[in-house]
């Protein structure tokens, strides 16, 4: 509003201001309305590669972008841009292929994990099977993932159930950690035939890695293997259109890097899972003490 006859100082002093807080109110706001325009982009950039990022989640990483501008807006004000710019998540249901067959022959094994809490990375392996759909068909995804850290430590993807993609997953995992390691480790799953076949308990005996399976069809058996499938399916996979088998394998590095490397897990203090990877369990004690008082 304009005052003709009025000085900005006299304005600001009837509002209990003096001038400098009106400039350095004015530098932010305009700094504010500047940024936004690119917030919005690197927001969409990571919308084509990662459609299904919760938008607390996306808030994180790109503050960090941001942060030293000073411009950053709050939470609730970019979840707002958000909103305003269409890029929230969609959520879209898919069909439910079925991946364990446990009617079959082999041993199966006891669960050894029931009463334990990791403390450590490499303490506790998780072993889970789930479907990708292409135009081509259906690929499947083995994944193995850490207990402690969560991070992906080994995943294959073939065009059917046979044991020899897991296995290749396994052999990815073990690659990362020495026969000592090995040896401290338990490697749980289902109880599906792929992981009760002879090559596979071959393997892992021949490293000395205890083997643990759950015991009955609940999901919560075999829950933090679960979600990490069910995170790559919901926040990625259902909202991708992969044309070929062929293309599925590079898509699925790109997505596995991201979700070990950049986004934040709640279940780990909004960390990482690499950088959790590194830790020991002094320092998770630390931080989910941290979490739970913030």
């Amino acid at each position: 509003m304009e005052c003709p006859g009025y000085g900005l100082g006299t304005l600001c002093g009837l509002f209990g201001y003096s001038r400098q807080s009106y400039y350095k109110w004015d530098s932010r706001e305009f700094a504010e309305n500047a940024v936004e325009p690119l917030i919005v982009e690197k927001v969409s950039e990571y919308r084509k590669n990662n459609p299904g990022l919760g938008c607390a989640k996306l808030y994180l990483i790109v503050r960090q972008l941001f942060e030293n501008t000073g411009s950053m807006p709050g939470r609730d004000a970019f979840i707002e841009l958000l909103r305003k710019n269409g890029l929230m998540v969609r959520l879209k249901r898919r069909r439910h292929y079925r991946t364990t067959d446990s009617r079959h022959h082999y041993r199966k094994y006891p669960n050894l994990i029931a009463d334990i809490v990791p403390s450590r990375p490499n303490e506790i392996w998780v072993s889970d099977i789930t479907y990708v759909e292409t135009d081509e068909g259906v690929c499947y995804l083995s994944l193995i993932t850490d207990a402690y850290s969560h991070k992906i430590v080994g995943w294959s993807v073939g065009p059917t159930l046979e044991t020899v993609y897991p296995l290749n997953a396994l052999r990815m995992a073990l690659a990362t950690i020495d026969d000592v390691t090995a040896s401290r480790l338990i490697h749980h799953s289902d109880r599906g035939c792929q992981y009760c076949s002879n090559e596979y308990v071959s393997e892992l005996k021949k490293h000395h890695v205890s083997i643990s399976m759950t015991q009955s069809g609940d999901p919560l058996e075999n829950a933090i293997a679960e979600r990490a499938n069910g995170i790559l399916k919901v926040e990625w996979l259902y909202k991708m259109k992969i044309p070929t088998m062929n293309e599925c394998r590079s898509i699925l590095n790109r997505i596995i890097d991201f979700y070990n490397t950049q986004r934040p897990h709640m279940s780990i203090g909004m960390q990482t899972p690499e950088t959790v990877h590194q830790q020991t369990g002094e320092q998770r004690r630390c931080w989910k003490n941290s979490y739970a008082m913030g």
